[in-house]
């Protein structure tokens, strides 16, 4: 096992990676840039390393700062939580360069599904079901423009090297496809370094459920079962659960099917998340693949008992991994909401400052993964999730009967949150149904009355 590990992360993630740490023993290290000096996992870590200013690109996604860092503090692996350099291949690769090790997928695992194209041909290879679309980033609006009259509009413009919504644009009809296509590419240049983008037909309604997987070195893959996550706004989720509600037993079979399929047909090793849109037939297609922890893996844990992070780090270290397929049951059903410093009320504009006051929900049933601590600043220069709310329950309604009470009991001020917002999707019919699906927000379905 390791001696140290670095968390090249912030938050409340960083906080989740050192308490797995410390219950295998291991010492822990935490960066932070100028903007988080007093920031609640900085604290926590045994050690912590100033990595540069406040902006990400010259602190927490600056490579070499990071591995200077590793180096002189000894560690010998580097976690990389999610967001920031989590799915960069070239970090991964770096790190193996430097003889650390990168609690993660391998540099080539990261390297292929971090293009989607390229990542909806390995999975149609693989017999993995893929939504309808270009085999490849388009050359410009002429490409699109017989895609759409081929297959139908609307379509979805995606950049081909990003992910987690950032650069999509919807295009209803052909006269759209100008100004979609100069803003897509315009922001996956800005954000991924790269404007090349690929077209796929918008499916309308569906539910959007991805199915967590683990790897090991020796070839074995599992899933641990499926979570919903079809509440989202600007294709950012809000809420996530597990089991997905109403789900028929055919289409869940299929889903985990596909994602093992498709991770084992890349030599997948470590956690990772196959992500699928679900049509009202039935229809699944693959979206994409996330190589790296995700958010909601508190869910997953919830429902199965199991804890993915000590799995994260087990297997990085080369052991195998400690699960059988039979062995991974479902318990229950959790439900996870993610409380953001953004104001609903003003389309979810971020709400920075200071946490004057806060009083964090306990209970039966109820896990609370926070950043932030009282006094705590809220920076603008990073996403803004303050914390995370989760509850588990004997069934769905107890799950959200007990999250609903915990949110009343949640208090953050000197910053707007998501708060009033996510306790208002609780009580919808529609939600209280199951009957959900990825357009809700942006619909109006939960306006404030």
């Amino acid at each position: 096992m390791f001696r140290a590990v670095l968390v090249a992360n912030r938050g409340e993630i960083a906080r989740r990676v050192f308490r797995a740490c410390r219950g295998l023993g291991i010492r822990t290290i935490a960066v932070y840039s100028e903007a988080d000096r007093d920031a609640a996992h900085v604290r926590e870590a045994d050690e912590a390393v100033l990595i540069g200013p406040a902006p990400a690109r010259e602190s927490y996604l600056a490579i070499d700062r990071i591995l200077e860092a590793a180096r002189r503090t000894g560690a010998d692996a580097v976690h990389p939580g999610y967001g920031f350099l989590s799915e960069n291949w070239r970090f991964a690769q770096a790190c193996a360069d430097a003889g650390i090790t990168f609690i993660g997928p391998s540099p080539a695992a990261i390297q292929a599904m971090g293009d989607k194209s390229e990542a909806r041909r390995l999975m149609a290879k693989a017999g993995v079901p893929v939504v309808p679309g270009t085999p490849g980033p388009i050359s410009g609006i002429e490409e699109a423009t017989q895609f759409g009259n081929a297959a139908g509009f609307p379509l979805l413009l995606k950049a081909a090297k990003g992910g987690g919504g950032i650069g999509m644009a919807r295009v209803s009809a052909a006269g759209e496809l100008a100004a979609a296509f100069a803003a897509a590419t315009r922001r996956a240049a800005a954000a991924f370094g790269e404007g090349a983008v690929y077209v796929e037909r918008y499916l309308e309604r569906p539910r959007h459920v991805e199915v967590q997987v683990f790897g090991d070195s020796a070839g074995t893959v599992v899933h641990l079962h499926e979570r919903d996550c079809s509440i989202q706004r600007r294709h950012q989720k809000l809420i996530e659960e597990s089991p997905a509600p109403g789900l028929p037993a055919a289409t869940k079979a299929g889903l985990t099917a596909a994602a093992v399929a498709g991770a084992r047909a890349i030599g997948y090793v470590n956690a990772g998340t196959m992500e699928f849109l679900v049509e009202e037939s039935g229809r699944l297609s693959f979206i994409e693949m996330n190589t790296r922890l995700q958010v909601e893996h508190p869910v997953t844990e919830e429902v199965t008992g199991l804890d993915l992070v000590v799995a994260q780090l087990r297997v990085a270290a080369g052991e195998a991994l400690p699960w059988r397929q039979d062995e991974v049951a479902q318990r229950g059903a959790a439900i996870e909401c993610r409380v953001y410093a953004e104001d609903p009320a003003k389309n979810f504009l971020p709400s920075p400052g200071t946490v004057s006051r806060l009083v964090l929900p306990e209970g039966e049933g109820i896990r609370v993964e926070s950043g932030i601590v009282e006094g705590a600043s809220v920076p603008v220069h990073y996403d803004p999730l303050l914390l995370k709310l989760v509850a588990r329950g004997a069934d769905r309604a107890e799950a959200v009967a007990r999250l609903d009470r915990a949110l009343e009991g949640c208090v953050v001020e000197g910053v707007r949150t998501t708060i009033p917002f996510v306790r208002r999707v609780l009580g919808d019919a529609r939600f209280r149904a199951g009957s959900v699906h990825t357009q809700m927000i942006e619909q109006g379905a939960f306006r404030d009355a």
